[in-house]
Formats: C-alpha cells, structure tokens, sequence
C-alpha cells in the first residue's frame, strides 16, 4: 500500500469525506447520549459533575487512545489492563525496597513497562503467531507476577505506603493533582488525556509513521512489499500501549499510594471498546485517535450518567453492551454511505 493510494490523499466531496471520517458514528452516539443523560439525570449538567464524567473518561481514554493506534495497525493487546498494575507495582516496589526517592521508581518502571511493550511486539513479529495468543500470554504472566512478587516482597497482595517518601509530592502533582479552574476542580489525567489525543493525531495524519500504521493495518503484505518498516512498526505501537500503561499506572499509584496486585483484569476488554465504539475496525486500517477518545467519553458519561440519575448500577454493563453494538453497526452504516457516495 502506498501513499498514492492511501484514502486520506483521494480527492473526494466534502460531503463524503465528512462520511468517510471514523470518528462520525461515536460523535452521534455521544451527543445522543448527552442529551439523554441530561434529561434523566438533574444533576448531570452541573459542572462539577461534568468535571467527574471528563476524569472518568480520561481514566479510560489514557489507554484507548494508544490502544485504537495499535488496533488501526491490525492488532490486539490483551495484557494492557494488568499492565498497568504492573507500572504501578514496579513503581512502588522499587522505590520502597531500594529506599530511594520515588522518581527513581518511576524511571525503572517506565523501562521496564516499555520493554514489555516491546516484548509482545517483538514476540508477534518473530513467531507470526496472532496477536490474541501473544498478549493472551503476556497477560497470564503479568497476572501471576503481579501477584506473585507482591506477595513475596510486601507478604501481603498490596504494596506498601510510599506517601512519606522524598519526591512523592512532586510526582504526585504531575500524575494525580488536582487543578481548580473557574471553581471547579479538574485531575490533571484530562491533560494528560488531550495531550495524548493530540499527539496521536498528529502521529497518524501528519508523519510518515501514520501512513505506516494505516499501511501495516489495511494490508501487511503490500506494506512490506513497498518498504513499510512493519516490524518496527509494530513493535512501536505495543511500545506506545505500554507508555499508556505507565502514565495510567503512576496515576493509579499516586492517587492512592498503594497498589492493589490484583487490579486491572478486565479492563484491558473496556480499551478496545472504547476503540471500537470511537469507529476503530477489529480488522484494522481504519480508525482515528480523536475517535478513541469519543468512545471513552461515551463509557465515562455512561458509567457516572448511571449514578446521578440514580438508578441501578448493575444495568451499566447492559447499557455498554448495547452501545458497542449500536456504535459498530452504526459506523457500519456511515463507512458504507461513504463509500456509495461520490
């Protein structure tokens, strides 16, 4: 696949390029279920609990955004919810046994986060095994290892209290503060959401890496018969998934100063919903980053519109089901409009 024939350099009608955009179907969906929630709930469109629902969504959308690159470059990351825990235990870990300061920590599980990352990519391009067995297996250890160690350094399945450590209020303030604007009070996760927003988008539509993530996507074997790096490519994706990990984890961490071992399963299936809902395909080559984000603003209205118009919590799995389902047969629909209209 090359750029001559990459869709996003065809000259086409205003009309359908606003069809063909990915991210069209999630931004219906989300405005619907705005207005939907600002019906029931009374106190959805207070600002405080608008602030609420943007930190849900970026608790979320942190990890979706790199994980929607990794699925427009045709793959899958299964172990990306323990990864996180992970980043937060070797965090922990390290700076409490080694009595160091935190920030040290946190450079040792940024290495060690991206060499896991770097691990499944370079374990997916080796043995051409599907991504699903791949990250299926990095999962499975990363469970058992987050487990495993947590009990035999702490003797317990949580970490230690690093709260008094030197460097913990600095790092506290660049993962986990708080910031007050107009009144209201915003965690700093929302920028670190925006900025990941605007970095992906900039990656895929402005550099030559994005036409390779869309190339290694949309069809792996010409990619490599035009000279797309695919290998390096998707070493890089999983590496970009881990920096996510990482930026969650010493969120998780510093929020709370202990870590959970067991936390993260399961969320690793809310990334890629998120993707999906934000116009990702599960076959790849097709997506945005701004999508991504969408789609978690969408899970994060849903999961905090639930509570405010106090009603069961029990229904939101229900209500995250049917959306995914809605959303994909709706971009579907759009793709297919798109593609009929000249």
């Amino acid at each position: 696949m090359s750029a001559i024939t990459d869709e996003r350099f065809l000259r086409t009608s205003p009309l359908r390029k606003l069809l063909g955009r990915p991210e069209l179907g999630s931004v219906v969906g989300a405005i619907a279920v705005f207005l939907f929630f600002a019906v029931a709930a009374d106190s959805f469109l207070k600002a405080s609990s608008l602030s609420t629902v943007l930190y849900a969504s970026s608790t979320i959308g942190i990890m979706a955004v790199p994980v929607a690159l990794l699925m427009i470059g045709g793959e899958f990351d299964l172990s990306a919810g323990v990864l996180v825990t992970s980043s937060a235990l070797v965090s922990s870990m390290f700076s409490y046994q080694m009595t160091a300061n935190v920030w040290v920590g946190v450079g040792v599980s940024l290495l060690v986060t991206l060499a896991i990352g770097a691990f499944n990519g370079f374990m997916l391009t080796r043995t051409k095994l599907p991504s699903f067995i791949i990250t299926l297996g990095t999962f499975l250890m990363l469970t058992g290892m987050n487990l495993g160690f947590t009990k035999l350094i702490s003797g317990t399945v949580s970490t230690k209290t690093i709260a008094d450590m030197e460097g913990f209020p600095t790092a506290h303030d660049v993962f986990a503060s708080t910031l007050t604007v107009g009144g209201v009070a915003f965690k700093i996760t929302i920028l670190w959401w925006f900025g990941l927003i605007a970095l992906a988008s900039w990656i895929l539509l402005r550099t030559r890496a994005g036409n390779w993530i869309f190339a290694v996507g949309g069809n792996e074997d010409a990619a490599r018969a035009v000279g797309v790096p695919v290998a390096r490519t998707k070493i890089g994706l999983y590496m970009g998934v881990a920096f996510g990990a990482w930026v969650s984890g010493q969120h998780l961490l510093f929020s709370y100063d202990v870590v959970q071992s067991g936390e993260g399963v399961g969320n690793e299936l809310i990334y890629i919903i998120a993707a999906v809902i934000g116009g990702c395909l599960i076959t790849g080559g097709y997506g945005s980053a701004v999508g991504s984000a969408v789609g978690a603003f969408i899970f994060g209205m849903t999961s905090k519109g639930i509570v405010f118009a106090e009603w069961n919590p029990d229904w939101f799995k229900f209500f995250l089901g049917a959306m995914l389902l809605l959303a994909t047969l709706l971009n579907a629909w759009v793709r297919k409009r798109a593609e009929a209209t000249k």
